[in-house]
């Protein structure tokens, strides 16, 4: 068995968080891989997957003529299949996320909470808690996969759920934990926060909690997390 054989064995037998590391690593290899890559995304297309949007975002970026075929017959948007209960467009989400410009991703993801609470929200430019408690889950489960699926699993707000569940709740503890603040000093937007994947987990998407903690708890306590 060969290098490239023992490395695919290696991908094929080991976890998802495992296999993301190894992407690159293949495509190392030479670009009679990315068959491999292809290959890989098309089995099983119902399953979204952070290691499925890494996969993606490689294929994308890579400037090789059959990858981009292979993409725009079969994933034309992306992976993320953009549900909305609210007709809301998540098509420049997904290609901002695809793309990896997670402060332009940030700030429209805001945008498209003010578009679900409705006209008053936009016009303010932020939702107040009452609001947030009201989306469907449809669309906050949209926005969240796609955060998750073009961010190696990093960015989301159930991500952000788990480590708030794991510290018990405690608001405190969470926003040292996703590096908003330190000590007393809340990180200053946007110079001071990070916008790649070197940020911590659960980072992105930003929530500004200058107006409190109601937001923030409205969003990881809705009911969409339980699907």
């Amino acid at each position: 068995m060969n290098e490239l054989e023992t490395l695919k064995d290696k991908f094929a037998k080991t976890s998802d968080k495992n296999k993301i590391a190894l992407i690159d690593e293949i495509v190392e290899k030479g670009e009679e891989n990315y068959q491999f890559l292809r290959d890989f995304l098309l089995s099983n297309t119902e399953e979204v997957s952070p290691l499925k949007g890494k996969i993606y975002q490689v294929l994308k970026h890579s400037n090789h003529p059959e990858n981009e075929t292979f993409l725009n017959q079969h994933f034309p948007q992306g992976i993320v299949q953009l549900s909305s209960e609210k007709n809301i467009d998540y098509s420049e989400l997904q290609e901002l996320l695809i793309a990896k410009k997670y402060q332009e991703a940030d700030s429209l993801t805001r945008v498209k909470l003010c578009e679900l609470a409705g006209e008053t929200a936009i016009r303010r430019k932020w939702v107040y808690f009452t609001e947030v408690e009201k989306f469907p889950e449809t669309d906050l489960l949209t926005i969240d996969t796609l955060w998750q699926t073009y961010s190696e699993g990093k960015f989301g707000y159930q991500i952000q759920r788990q480590l708030w569940l794991s510290l018990g709740k405690d608001y405190t503890q969470l926003w040292t934990k996703l590096k908003w603040k330190s000590g007393n000093k809340w990180t200053k937007y946007p110079q001071e926060f990070i916008w790649d994947l070197s940020a911590p987990i659960g980072h992105l998407p930003l929530s500004n909690q200058l107006r409190g903690v109601r937001v923030m708890d409205a969003l990881l306590s809705h009911p969409a997390w339980q699907k």
